[in-house]
């Protein structure tokens, strides 16, 4: 129990004298202490994280770390940096907190062994706030008041000898602020619910014990039956926090936020009234036992008693406080790892390449947006036809946009999934039927976010003189193009994406969205000579000032012919070069390895590599496969360092991204009203969240698959089954014009919704499979699997084919000839 002002510790002598002065933590003891607990956390030797953080502290970044400090990390990857630079930013906060804490008592005089050694070891910033309670300065409490009363010895009394009397003793303590009994003893019982309330350890074990034992509940408010439909399965509803998925969370604090729901925290379940109440005298039986309380039948047990009760009814209303931001705390970090999951398999989808490109945006009453952007992704022309009603100038919209296929050798078509989005997609096949000799490529890609980089500032920067509408065509143009390229240039939360992305904190997700471009951009590379400012922004150590200054360099000076040139940038200094020189790609320029990953200061080791190879200045013609790596290290480089350059001279500036591939929408099967029971259909996945992901099979309507209907095996995260932009076969379990809801699965077996036959008989699509039930696979049961199906219209998924796409798919990498650096090759993951 932490000992409150006027209480000492319980495993202290009453007299025992504060230490005095206090001794502070040096900073290397503070940092020694965090990199043990991060490298516990991560399961590495704490030298890697010491290292880590060293690097870190002297301006290095994750992806430069990741890739060209692998001997000094001990190949820590991208994803475990990640999580130590956010895990030290957490617990440099907690020490720092942990100072505060310390100095605040200290100046007290109150700071004691015990106490001292309590707050080193909080582990975390609520232990540490509990600590801290009773010494805070806070606004004058009933129990100072009563102190102030000279009511305290009362309290203690009775504490100590429950035999008194409480009325007959309370009758000694009265004064000008006493007047009588009544208030004596309120005062006392003052005192003592704010000690209760203020003993670190009673307050972390029920705060446990809550957080496994107790329900969270919510209720619908009266009057708001009707208006808050969407949050209908939270309106009489009960689980425990630990238990409580974070889409769950999220929904259920969105519902009190809009005023539909009520939510408290119950010790157990409300509906239960008997195990609520043994539930309840638990709690209370445990913060009678902090205080020294028993019931033996004395004269002031039952007032003690009763004072056990109304202090824990304090201490819960703080619990509840205190786990709801728990709550919320987890849900946020899950959503923001979702998000973040759901962009980076977005921005590395596979590109189309630098191919001619017609981009359509289209629309109904004001026509559909046309745009023509060349291989470099420049705009060289644009129009707008009405194709669709009211005009219906169909005839007129095919002869214009033959003409600009045929001015401009247009490749691909890339068609928005907006309104008209089918429509636009017949014209665009008439198109290609008319041209066969073009051998024309359609796709209907995302158009999220387009209408927010059209109004950019970036957008009339690049696309100076051009009206804003007509800017949404060339970005869909160019995102079938280069994806990464054209994505970062818009804010990610626009994106589409994530999962009650509006619903967390910004300066988080923002944090975590950036560190996930950055780390697509660094994985691909950047042409420095054709890059723009937007993405060569968001290059590891480049930032937005440089970026500008190397356009504006590449515009006086002409293109870069050598890595070594960005140097002469202004600003560019030695630690910005170091940071991103291997990131930025010089094609056909003077130096070879420019168009490589292999960082400028591996130079030398990839020209020893090359001879010993049989090759001279380029990686052409090398053989690679036979060379012993071992015979390369000394004391400047390692094995680590000699595996990543050998893997990328077998392909020079191999683009890690899939290779280009796309899915086809079934003819006739346009709206939700065309989708029967049954049905196997192409589709792409738009979104994947904590509860199944979102699949468009080309209705306007993204349906859901389940997690509980993505695998014959249990499933603990779908995005170890899909990925944002992957093509998928799922059959239609069940579709709801109505609600527009559609069920899907991945299990091509299962068999449609019970009783949907029977509405919808199912066009003939082979022979059904096993019946596949809601717990199939050891997912949960059936009435969770449908709460979270109807959660869609809740958890930030999209809006009608809110984000329909092409998708991607690697393509099987051949396997190395064998020898003894294709063997260490393979033994480290990069053949």
């Amino acid at each position: 129990m932490t000992p409150s002002p006027s209480q000492p510790v319980k495993s202290q002598p009453a007299k025992s004298q504060p230490a005095s002065p206090a001794p502070k933590s040096s900073p290397g003891q503070a940092t020694d202490r965090i990199c043990a607990q991060i490298a516990a956390e991560l399961g590495v030797a704490p030298w890697q994280v010491r290292a880590a953080v060293d690097l870190l502290d002297g301006g290095s970044t994750v992806p430069f770390i990741a890739r060209y400090r692998k001997e000094a990390t001990g190949t820590l990857d991208d994803t475990q940096l990640r999580e130590l630079d956010e895990r030290l930013r957490y617990l440099r906060e907690l020490e720092d907190r942990r100072q505060t804490v310390r100095d605040g008592i200290d100046a007290q005089g109150k700071l004691t062994p015990e106490l001292r050694a309590a707050i080193e070891a909080a582990e975390t910033k609520s232990r540490l706030e509990d600590i801290y309670l009773p010494y805070k300065s806070k606004r004058r409490t009933k129990a100072q008041i009563a102190r102030e009363a000279g009511l305290e010895p009362l309290a203690e009394s009775l504490l100590a000898n429950p035999t008194l009397d409480p009325e007959r003793t309370a009758g000694g303590y009265l004064n000008d602020a006493v007047p009588d009994a009544v208030e004596a003893l309120a005062g006392a019982r003052a005192i003592l619910i704010e000690r209760a309330g203020q003993d670190a350890d009673l307050l972390t074990a029920q705060r446990e014990r809550l957080w496994k034992q107790g329900r969270m509940r919510s209720q619908v408010k009266k009057g708001k039956e009707a208006e808050g439909q969407k949050f209908a399965d939270y309106f009489a509803f009960a689980q425990s926090p630990s238990g409580l998925p974070s889409h769950r969370v999220l929904a259920l604090l969105r519902g009190e936020k809009e005023g539909i729901l009520d939510l408290d925290l119950a010790e157990a379940d409300p509906a239960d009234a008997d195990a609520l109440a043994q539930a309840r005298q638990k709690y209370e039986r445990a913060v009678a036992a902090s205080l020294g309380i028993a019931d033996r039948g004395r004269p002031a047990d039952a007032w003690l008693l009763q004072t056990a009760q109304l202090a824990w009814r304090r201490i819960l209303a703080k619990l509840s406080l205190d786990l709801r931001v728990r709550l919320f705390t987890q849900a946020e970090t899950e959503a923001v790892r979702v998000f973040a999951a759901n962009l980076r398999d977005v921005l590395l989808a596979a590109p189309a390449g630098n191919r001619p490109t017609l981009g359509l945006d289209p629309g109904l009453r004001t026509g559909v947006k046309v745009a023509v952007v060349d291989g470099t992704g420049q705009s060289v022309a644009t129009d707008t036809i009405y194709p669709h009603a009211p005009a219906r100038k169909w005839d007129e919209a095919l002869s214009r946009l033959a003409a600009l296929v045929q001015r401009h050798g247009v490749e691909l078509i890339a068609i928005g999934n907006g309104t008209a989005s089918r429509e636009t997609d017949k014209l665009a096949t008439e198109l290609i039927r008319l041209l066969p000799q073009a051998n024309l490529q359609k796709l209907v890609v995302s158009e999220a976010g387009a209408s927010v980089y059209s109004a950019s500032a970036l957008a009339s920067a690049e696309l100076p003189g051009m009206d804003v509408s007509l800017r949404g065509a060339v970005s869909i143009a160019r995102r079938l193009q280069d994806p990464l390229a054209e994505l970062v240039k818009i804010d990610p939360k626009s994106i589409g994406v994530g999962q009650y992305q509006h619903d967390v904190g910004a300066a988080k997700l923002e944090r975590s969205l950036n560190a996930v471009i950055e780390d697509c951009v660094t994985a691909v590379g950047v042409d420095v000579n054709t890059a723009s400012p937007a993405l060569l922004t968001r290059v590891a150590g480049v930032g937005p000032l440089l970026s500008e200054n190397i356009v504006a360099y590449r515009n006086e000076n002409g293109p870069f012919a050598r890595r070594a040139d960005l140097k002469k940038v202004p600003r560019l200094g030695a630690k910005a070069f170091e940071q991103c020189a291997g990131f930025l790609r010089v094609t056909a320029g003077s130096e070879p390895l420019d168009a490589s990953s292999v960082h400028p200061e591996s130079y030398g080791l990839a020209r020893r590599i090359l001879t010993a190879a049989g090759a001279r200045m380029s990686p052409a013609g090398a053989d690679l496969d036979n060379l012993d790596p071992s015979a390369f290290v000394d004391e400047s480089v390692g094995l680590p360092t000699i595996l990543d350059v050998v893997a990328e001279m077998r392909k020079p500036g191999r683009d890690p991204r899939p290779a280009f591939r796309t899915a086809t929408f079934s003819d006739g099967v346009e709206k939700i009203s065309d989708l029967r029971p049954g049905m196997v259909l192409d589709g792409v996945v738009t979104n994947v969240a904590a509860f199944g992901a979102f699949v468009d099979v080309g209705v306007h309507q993204d349906g859901l698959v389940h997690i509980s209907a993505m695998s014959n095996t249990f499933v603990a995260d779908p995005h170890d089954v899909v990925k944002s932009g992957q093509v998928v076969k799922v059959k239609v379990i069940d579709a709801d014009p109505e609600r527009k809801r559609i069920s899907l699965t991945l299990r091509l077996d299962d068999d449609a919704a019970p009783g949907a036959e029977k509405a919808r008989p199912a066009r003939p699509s082979g022979t059904a499979g096993s019946s596949g039930s809601a717990t199939r696979g050891g997912q949960r049961p059936q009435q969770d699997r449908a709460r979270d199906n109807r959660e869609r219209g809740k958890a930030g998924s999209p809006a009608p084919a809110a984000n329909r796409r092409r998708a991607s798919a690697p393509v099987p990498a051949k396997r190395p000839a064998e020898g003894p650096m294709a063997e260490a090759l393979r033994r480290a993951g990069l053949a």
